[in-house]
């Protein structure tokens, strides 16, 4: 079992390029599934000897621990997608976990920010010193493109083109994309480009990044939530925020403009139009509060 798993994150990450954090996640998926088939089964089986008995257990097991409803879906999808492999690959003759359920997780709206609030957070870094310029940089660039923390962290100074006023983006499974920069995020990056000093005995991967630390080399995401939580403490803004609250935000602003649903989605690199949806519902919610708020005859009269 072990020995299969191996080769399927193998897969993953060499032929469908999962990123290393998908990779880990799953790694972690399946740690849980060893300990239970070791407590309750008594051995680790292999793949052509899990059943569907035996993954039913291990869901049943799951509620009883009181896991959240979105890491048991979670962790059902690893096993899904690893026997899919299995069978694929002839190491099951079927997959057991064809006709397991997913529980109903149900989709919280994302949390986002005012424009007000926006302005605020980008605002709050110091523009009088080189840290400052780039915090402010990253910010501006964060709610501009929309961008996902591994994708900023991820650009090169290259990646960006001047003229157009585009970002060549990596998401999710090294797809690419183009990202559009507005004036404010391009006026950011060249003041930080101004003052970027990188360390010349940094790897060579580091030289080109447009983001780089104190020391000079390239930054990683937990460095930008660090950055993000300081700015939070500044402006007094929830709690809530986090690096990604800012491409909600860039989302959410998007269609509260009148921009279109699909338009949206690519600018996200979102695959499934599904998943650009949720912001219809934040933007339906907010214009019924507003409407709420400000109509005399909205307010029900008992």
């Amino acid at each position: 079992m072990k020995s299969a798993v191996q080769q399927f994150l193998r897969h993953l990450k060499l032929e469908r390029n999962s990123s290393e954090l998908t990779i880990k996640s799953y790694g972690d998926d399946f740690a849980s599934f060893y300990d239970y088939l070791e407590d309750r089964v008594g051995e680790i089986p292999s793949p052509e000897n899990i059943t569907i008995g035996i993954l039913r257990g291990y869901v049943s097991y799951l509620h009883e621990c009181q896991y959240a409803r979105t890491t048991i879906a979670r962790r059902l999808a690893a096993l899904r997608s690893f026997f899919r492999y299995t069978t694929r690959e002839g190491l099951t003759s079927a997959n057991p976990a064809k006709a397991l359920r997913t529980p109903r997780t149900g989709r919280k709206l994302p949390h986002f920010l005012t424009s007000e609030q926006v302005a605020s957070l980008l605002e709050a870094p110091p523009a009088n010193d080189p840290m400052g310029l780039r915090d402010r940089a990253m910010l501006e660039t964060l709610y501009s493109a929309g961008l996902r923390v591994a994708e900023l962290v991820s650009l090169d100074v290259s990646d960006w083109d001047r003229t157009a006023n585009i970002l060549r983006v990596f998401g999710k499974g090294k797809k690419e994309r183009i990202a559009p920069v507005g004036s404010y995020a391009s006026r950011a990056l060249e003041r930080w480009l101004t003052v970027r000093s990188p360390d010349p005995d940094a790897p060579a991967e580091d030289h080109d990044a447009m983001f780089l630390n104190k020391f000079g080399r390239r930054l990683t995401t937990r460095s930008i939530g660090r950055m993000i939580d300081k700015y939070l403490k500044e402006t007094g803004l929830s709690s809530l925020t986090s690096p990604h609250t800012l491409r909600h935000s860039f989302a959410t602003h998007l269609l509260d403009g009148g921009a279109d649903l699909r338009a949206v989605q690519e600018l996200l690199g979102h695959k499934s139009l599904t998943t650009t949806q949720i912001y219809t519902h934040v933007s339906t919610r907010r214009l019924r509060e507003t409407y709420e708020h400000a109509h005399p005859h909205a307010s029900r009269v008992e």
